[in-house]
């Protein structure tokens, strides 16, 4: 009985993501509302002490993974905050991209632009920068989420040929199952996919589009803020390889270099707002993430996981990890990831890429299956649950093919 009560609040507050619009309460706050009330039936239902002690264990569990997720978050988004409020994004935007093109032509762009980044970042950063991107140019709404969507599903493309772009195949490499060699090959189908998502979406896309005119003076303090960021990133991936630092750590350490490098500016006016830069990120975004990892990390407690990794034995390796994939979109990857280790299912090297990929562009699907999706959702004003799920089919498709691709170039390697 209790289990089925926690399904329903679990379906309840994917309802109200879904009817957003109609119900006029911010996602927000009812995913929050339910993820904190299933705990607190958790605890309620819990008949001994070592019952409680337990789901007191799992909380814990659950809130050190949230708060490593909303540390690593503000970093970012602190840094982002500073170059967009300075020009600086839209100003690079301007000299690297043409200041008008085809739409078109814009779609094909941002799909390489995002894909190459999230290949070389972590997948919030190269969410953050690539809607920057889109945001310097003059775009209509429809026009805005189609270009949205299309970010999510290259930023999740991008990572998952290397280890330090996506969790799920940094976990599936430690565990032995693929090395650095045979992952490489990812980025062959996500592109493949990606660039078939971009010509989808392209289809009907008519007229021009100019990017808005940025006139930014940069302060030297401007300067050597932007290289603490990308130089940041650069040591967040060289860290986590060669000592296994964790990315919130040295993301931290990046911001605290900024606000000391805030320190050579002489007016005490201008050192309080750099340091003020934090109050303006989207703390709708951080609570999105807390209701939607609490309410996970509860279907993990009562077992939901573990059942679906059961399930996951009795399918053939190439339908199950699709499956799985798209179960991602539902269920955060990386603890459906670890309960699929935790099965160990006895795959070859075709079907271990077969996972890699499902699991890191299937959450790509829905709008709240991934971060970069959440992100886009608090981001973009127009983009919700519904408008994203608009493009389902051509997300689908192309997932499929980048998923069928796969498994074709993993038998001719294997």
């Amino acid at each position: 009985m209790l289990e089925y009560c926690l399904i329903a609040l679990a379906i309840l507050a994917l309802l109200s993501i879904v009817f957003e619009d109609l119900i006029h309460i911010n996602k927000a706050k009812t995913t929050l509302f339910f993820g904190c009330l299933s705990w607190l039936i958790l605890f309620i239902a819990a008949d001994s002490k070592e019952a409680s002690a337990q789901v007191q264990e799992q909380l814990n569990e659950n809130l050190l993974e949230i708060a490593t997720l909303w540390l690593f978050l503000m970093s970012t988004m602190t840094f982002v905050a500073y170059l967009n409020a300075k020009g600086l994004i839209q100003n690079l935007v301007q000299k690297v991209v043409p200041q008008e093109l085809g739409l078109r032509t814009l779609m094909f762009v941002v799909a390489i632009f995002a894909l190459l980044l999230s290949a070389i970042c972590d997948n919030v950063t190269a969410t953050l920068v690539s809607l920057g991107l889109l945001q310097a140019f003059k775009l209509e709404a429809k026009q805005q989420i189609k270009l949205a969507t299309l970010v999510v599903f290259s930023v999740n493309s991008g990572g998952v040929a290397l280890i330090t772009g996506d969790v799920t195949t940094l976990m599936i490499f430690l565990d032995g199952h693929l090395s650095m060699q045979q992952l490489i090959v990812l980025l062959i189908p996500a592109s493949i996919s990606v660039l078939l998502l971009a010509t989808l979406l392209s289809i009907g896309a008519q007229g021009r589009v100019s990017a808005s005119l940025v006139s930014a003076h940069f302060h030297r303090i401007d300067i050597i803020i932007a290289t603490i960021f990308f130089s940041t990133i650069g040591a967040t991936m060289l860290l986590n390889l060669l000592y296994g630092v964790p990315p919130v750590l040295t993301f931290l350490s990046g911001l605290s270099l900024m606000f000391l490098v805030g320190r050579s500016i002489k007016t005490d006016a201008e050192q309080t707002r750099i340091l003020e830069y934090i109050r303006e990120i989207e703390y709708d975004t951080l609570l999105f993430f807390l209701g939607i990892l609490l309410l996970v990390g509860m279907l993990q407690e009562i077992g939901i996981l573990g059942k679906l990794a059961e399930q996951y034995r009795n399918v053939d390796p190439r339908y199950a990890n699709y499956l799985a994939g798209a179960g991602s979109a539902l269920l955060d990857n990386v603890p459906l990831t670890a309960a699929l280790l935790k099965a160990a299912p006895d795959l070859n090297t075709q079907n271990w890429l077969g996972l890699t990929y499902a699991v890191g562009v299937g959450g790509s699907l829905l709008a709240i299956g991934s971060a970069a999706g959440i992100i886009a959702m608090s981001k973009i004003e127009r983009l919700g649950f519904m408008s994203y799920l608009r493009y389902f089919p051509a997300l689908a498709c192309a997932y499929t093919a980048g998923y069928v691709m796969t498994l074709l170039l993993a038998e001719v390697i294997a």
